[in-house]
């Protein structure tokens, strides 16, 4: 990967990767491009505390991650939350890789839903103050306007958010909906001729037999 810059810039994408899909792709290329990052860490999440339904497991989760972000330079499967016990928060990443690159300038990758959500994060407020937020509105049905300030949760409406936006083309791709497919025998991960999650992501879940039993 190189040797890293004196003052690194460190993206951070966390997320369930179950399946990881173009649009998980797209958004990590975009963060790499558009931030300049000299590093960008995939991560996949432990035992999310916002997640009603049962992961697929971390073994599966973190080698689809590996096929499917394989192609992008500077990027690197972080499997750290997955070795977590008790639930994961985002605050304890930050603070860990903050204490490996301790001249860092660190951004959190997040999607424009989770920033509607993002003051029922635990810490929040010490999140923003360890990292820059990097919003990606990737999804066609919710509009840029999600992304201004008077669409913002109330209560982050009087604090100083550092705040870029990531320039994307509209994706609108639901792992809940792949999951869903998948059921239904959709194993080489193409849908009406376009490919939702890589080929090598595909073989994997047809190899391992994996959603036929999840909502």
């Amino acid at each position: 990967m190189g040797v890293m810059p004196v003052h690194p810039r460190i993206g951070l994408y966390g997320g369930a990767f179950d399946p990881p899909h173009v649009a998980h792709h797209a958004v990590a290329q975009a963060a790499l491009g558009q931030l300049g990052l000299d590093l960008l860490l995939i991560i996949p999440t432990g035992q999310a505390w916002h997640k009603s339904r049962p992961l697929t497991s971390a073994e599966h989760r973190l080698a689809m991650a590996r096929l499917a972000f394989a192609d992008l330079p500077r990027t690197r499967v972080d499997e750290r939350e997955l070795h977590r016990t008790g639930p994961t928060y985002t605050i304890d990443t930050l603070a860990e890789v903050a204490a490996e690159h301790p001249d860092a300038e660190l951004f959190l990758i997040v999607g424009a839903d989770q920033l509607q959500q993002f003051p029922t994060w635990h810490r929040w407020q010490d999140i923003l103050s360890r990292a820059t937020l990097a919003v990606a509105n990737r999804a066609e049905h919710i509009g840029t306007d999600a992304l201004s300030p008077a669409h913002r949760p109330s209560n982050l409406s009087a604090v100083e958010i550092p705040f870029v936006t990531l320039a994307m083309a509209p994706l609108n791709v639901s792992a809940t909906a792949l999951r869903r497919h998948m059921q239904q025998d959709w194993l080489d991960g193409v849908l009406d001729d376009v490919p939702l999650v890589s080929p090598a992501v595909a073989g994997y879940i047809s190899t391992h037999n994996l959603y036929q039993n999840h909502s």
